[in-house]
């Protein structure tokens, strides 16, 4: 199995949403059940999610693997 990608606060992402991409920063790794992102996230030290700010200010939270480097 691969190595999960590790993210970092402040490191620059895009994403695929509805249809076109989205761009923000990475705010933070959610590493435990939490609400965050309008919803709430079923998050854990071995299943990590990321919090990311948009470049239009909404937070949004998503598996490492839907995010690409910027």
């Amino acid at each position: 199995m691969p190595e999960r990608r590790k993210l970092r606060k402040g490191d620059r992402v895009s994403w695929r949403s509805h249809g076109s991409s989205a761009h923000g920063t990475v705010q933070e790794e959610i590493t435990e059940r939490t609400y965050a992102g309008k919803r709430t996230v079923a998050a854990s030290k071995e299943d990590p999610q990321y919090r990311v700010r948009t470049d239009e200010g909404r937070d949004a939270v998503h598996k490492p693997e839907a995010l690409f480097d910027e």
